[in-house]
C-alpha cells in the first residue's frame, strides 16, 4: 500500500490517498477548499493514473469535508461515513462559517454508512473501521492491520487527543475509546492524524498526557 498525504484549507488538515499497484484507491477526509487544492488532488490522482473506488471520512466537522462535493462529483464515488455524525453536513455553512469560512454549494450526503467492523476493499487492500466516539459522535478509525497504520482522524494526535467541547463531544467516552480500542494495537502501529505528524501508539502510550493510567 502507498501513501500520499495532502495538508489542506487554512485549518491544515492531512488528506490521505491510499493506493497501490492496482491502481484503486480510496480517499480520506477529503479537505480540499480552494481550486488550486482541488487542483493538485485531480493532478496526482491523473499522474498516477488512479481509480478512486471509496471516499472515506473518519468524521464529518467542515474542516475535513470541504473536498467531497468536488471529489464525488469528479469521480463519481458517494461519501462513506459514520451515521453519528450525518447531522454535521446538514449545517456544514454554519459549521464553516463560525470559523470564517465560507461554503456556497450543496451540503454533502452520506451515499453509505460506515459501523464498527466494516471492512472496506479497494486494489489488495482492506481498511477496518473501529469506531472510536468522543471527539464526534461518529468518528471513525481505518486501520490496516497489514501495514500496521491508523487513520485516526481528530481522535489522536501526536501527544495529544481531539477537542471534546464540541457539539457531540466528550472527554470520557474519547478517553476511553482509545485505551480500549486502540492502546490495545500493537505499539509499533502507525498513527495518522486529521492534523500534524505521524506518531505511534507505542509512543502515545509513553508520552500522551492526556491518556493516562488503565481502563
Amino acid at each position: 500500500m502507498k501513501l500520499r498525504t495532502f495538508v489542506f484549507n487554512p485549518v491544515e488538515e492531512n488528506t490521505y490517498l491510499l493506493y497501490d499497484d492496482t491502481k484503486e484507491c480510496v480517499i480520506i477526509d477529503p479537505g480540499c477548499y480552494s481550486p488550486a487544492e482541488q487542483a493538485q488532488l485531480k493532478e496526482f490522482i491523473q499522474e498516477k493514473g488512479l481509480t478512486v473506488k471509496h471516499i472515506l471520512n473518519t468524521h464529518l466537522h467542515f474542516d475535513h469535508c470541504f473536498g467531497i462535493n468536488f471529489v464525488s462529483n469528479t469521480y463519481g464515488v458517494g461519501l462513506q461515513a459514520h451515521k453519528g455524525d450525518e447531522e454535521f453536513l446538514h449545517h456544514l455553512p454554519e459549521q464553516a462559517a463560525r470559523f470564517g469560512f465560507h461554503v456556497n454549494e450543496e451540503n454533502p450526503v452520506i451515499s453509505q454508512y460506515i459501523n464498527e467492523g466494516d471492512i472496506i476493499s479497494f486494489g489488495e487492500q482492506t481498511l477496518k473501521a473501529i469506531h472510536v466516539p468522543g471527539h464526534s459522535p461518529g468518528s471513525i478509525v481505518f486501520y490496516s492491520e497489514e501495514y500496521g497504520c491508523l487513520f485516526v482522524g481528530d481522535v489522536l494526535f501526536q501527544q495529544s487527543i481531539g477537542r471534546t467541547d464540541l457539539p457531540g463531544g466528550d472527554y470520557d467516552t474519547l478517553i476511553y475509546g482509545i485505551k480500549a480500542k486502540l492502546y490495545t494495537l500493537p505499539d509499533e502501529t502507525r498513527v495518522f492524524p486529521g492534523h500534524g505528524p505521524d506518531t505511534t501508539i507505542g509512543f502515545e502510550k509513553r508520552n500522551n498526557f492526556y491518556v493516562k493510567g488503565n481502563i
